[in-house]
């Protein structure tokens, strides 16, 4: 079950940072009866970014696999070659 709670309810640090410890997952916070922002314990926003980041590197390697299955790629001389004969370096 998803745990909101208006803003005013922070006015109470040790109260609400005893709820976002105790949440399930994060603590959506409402002002005027809209989200506001989300609250979540540190542990999980990391657990959050390490995700993210091993879902983005997933995706490049995926698409470099293709890159390479299809033909369209060059080794590291053959870049850098380009780069300096279209930037001259």
């Amino acid at each position: 079950m998803p745990t909101c709670v208006p803003i005013r309810d922070m006015k109470n640090t040790a109260t609400f940072a005893q709820l976002v410890e105790e949440a399930a997952g994060p603590v959506t916070v409402t002002k005027n009866g809209y989200d506001a922002f989300v609250v979540m314990r540190s542990g999980e926003f990391e657990a959050l970014q390490q995700e993210l980041a091993q879902a983005r590197l997933l995706a490049r390697m995926t698409q470099a696999e293709a890159e390479y299955a299809s033909g369209r790629y060059a080794d590291g001389r053959t870049f850098t070659e380009r780069m300096r004969a279209e930037y001259g370096a």
